[in-house]
């Protein structure tokens, strides 16, 4: 059976100055067709290019069923819904537990492959006015996914998101992420990793990094901001 998923959005943003910083993360949603390039969708900014963007993150995939989750825990003003993370891809019953890393998806014209998953930073906790809410994401693996573009092309919000390949030793996104962030040293859970030839570049180059130095590399600056 043919594994399909509906989009309920997409989205793209400029760079504005927002919640105390420059950011594109508040982003509008696009309903008539759409180019993807190498580099993401047509029209969308990216404040931070050394962190966010660029051809292994060209896109974000969030799914929506989490604002349910945020909203219950932290009982605020803020309308927990999409597109509150930033994200450029929303959707129903894609997870972290039924997606893959290396998974491609027929997408309109395009075809889009799982890199990673989003790596929480601070601004998310300005965003939400939530002091460690990039922490609280990261500890539940709650994180959502970024795609590089196999194959450019037009898309549309109304094209499902078709998988067209799983690797035989593919990993959840949620597996991904609780070896990562949960259990940065295990060995195992290294050693897994390292065999997973679609994980992008970067945290490829920290697994490696880790299983030479047996040292974690320093996260206080992505979730909190500083040193």
């Amino acid at each position: 059976m043919i594994q399909q998923y509906s989009l309920s959005g997409v989205f793209r943003g400029k760079v504005a100055s927002r919640y105390g910083m420059e950011t594109a993360i508040d982003k509008f949603a696009v309903q008539e067709d759409i180019y993807l390039s190498p580099e993401g969708l047509e029209g969308d900014e990216c404040a931070d290019q050394k962190h966010h963007g660029g051809t292994e993150r060209a896109l974000h995939h969030y799914p929506v069923e989490h604002y349910v989750y945020w909203n219950n825990k932290y009982q605020s003003d803020y309308q927990w819904q999409a597109p509150g993370m930033g994200e450029n891809l929303s959707s129903e019953s894609m997870t972290e537990d039924n997606v893959c890393l290396g998974d491609r998806y027929q997408w309109g014209e395009a075809i889009i492959e799982v890199s990673q998953p989003r790596s929480p930073c601070f601004k998310l906790s300005k965003r939400w006015g939530v002091e460690i809410f990039s922490v609280d994401m990261q500890d539940i693996s709650r994180c959502g996914w970024l795609y590089r573009v196999i194959q450019p092309g037009r898309v549309n919000v109304n094209e499902p998101l078709v998988l067209v390949e799983r690797l035989d030793n593919a990993m959840t996104v949620r597996e991904v992420c609780e070896f990562y962030f949960g259990d940065p040293l295990n060995q195992e859970g290294l050693l897994k990793l390292k065999q997973q030839d679609r994980l992008s570049h970067s945290w490829m180059a920290k697994v490696e990094q880790r299983l030479e130095t047996g040292d974690v590399e320093n996260w206080n600056f992505r979730l909190l901001g500083h040193a």
